[in-house]
């Protein structure tokens, strides 16, 4: 038991003269020399592997190396935590997050009277949802025009028939707006002649067995004798917002136009017809 005493204190003794030997230079880092006179000093295998792990250290991992550390007495766990601490870190691969994909834009609500529309007359209508809704009104082409029977020839008045009982352009509304386009040379219907509301008039239309008839004024216009009042508003170059000065009843109606210029008589109107549905 003394001779076990005796020893242990000769081994406190030594590691209190090696180790600040060994790191009196802090700097210094720990090497495989380092750590074999480390082993050989006595010291636990748990002390030795802390060190390693806890300080700098350039180890030589190579083949030779390592046998010299196991032929100096060195554990196996004392070389595993060499071997680790010598270990260079994989590098950490970023994968770069992709950017986020754009949210392409809406596309244009063509209901929105302030956006470019093909020239013509356009109805504004609500859908059951309460969302507006614009319906193109087709040129009704198809029409005939006669002399008015039982006139003076000479200032006969032109009688304009359109077939059918219905127009297809229907509304529910009493007070209907419309929205006219013209190009950018101003014409509409297919004519360079007519390039504004003013020279459309408003007409009620009479349902006949097939087909609906009216008389038109000798000129057209919004003024014209005979024509429902218009109402009409540049809200845009080529654009016009035109409406009823008053409300309008349940019936046909349709908007008329000379193609020849203000007179009946110059020339086939242009006719867009359309329905009040109104209660």
């Amino acid at each position: 038991m003394r001779k076990e005493l005796v020893r242990k204190a000769i081994v406190a003794v030594a590691l209190l003269v090696i180790c600040p030997l060994l790191f009196a230079q802090a700097p210094q880092a720990l090497n495989n020399d380092s750590i074999i006179k480390l082993v050989k000093t006595g010291l636990s295998e748990d002390l030795i592997v802390t060190t390693i792990k806890s300080s700098p250290g350039t180890y030589d991992t190579s083949e030779e190396g390592l046998f010299a550390l196991k032929l100096a007495g060195a554990s196996e766990a004392v070389i595993t935590a060499i071997v680790q601490k010598n270990a260079v870190p994989a590098p950490v691969i970023v994968i770069p997050t992709p950017p986020p994909t754009p949210t392409p834009p809406p596309p244009p609500d063509m209901n929105d009277p302030n956006l470019p529309h093909d020239p013509g007359v356009y109805l504004m209508t609500t859908t059951p949802d309460g969302k507006r809704k614009m319906v193109f009104i087709d040129l009704a082409g198809a029409g005939s025009e006669k002399k008015h029977r039982g006139l003076n020839p000479v200032s006969a008045a032109m009688e304009a028939e359109i077939p059918g009982l219905h127009a297809a352009v229907r509304t529910a509304d009493s007070n209907p707006v419309f929205y006219m386009y013209f190009s950018s040379g101003g014409n509409i219907g297919g004519s360079g002649s007519i390039s504004n509301p003013s020279q459309f008039s408003l007409l009620s239309l009479e349902s006949k067995k097939d087909h609906r008839e009216t008389i038109l004024p000798k000129e057209t216009g919004t003024n014209a004798k005979g024509t429902i009042p218009l109402n009409s508003e540049r809200i845009h170059p080529y654009v016009y917002k035109v409406a009823p000065s008053g409300s309008l009843k349940a019936g046909e109606y349709a908007f008329f136009a000379s193609k020849g210029g203000g007179s009946t008589q110059s020339g086939p109107p242009a006719i867009y017809d359309f329905g009040v549905d109104a209660k």
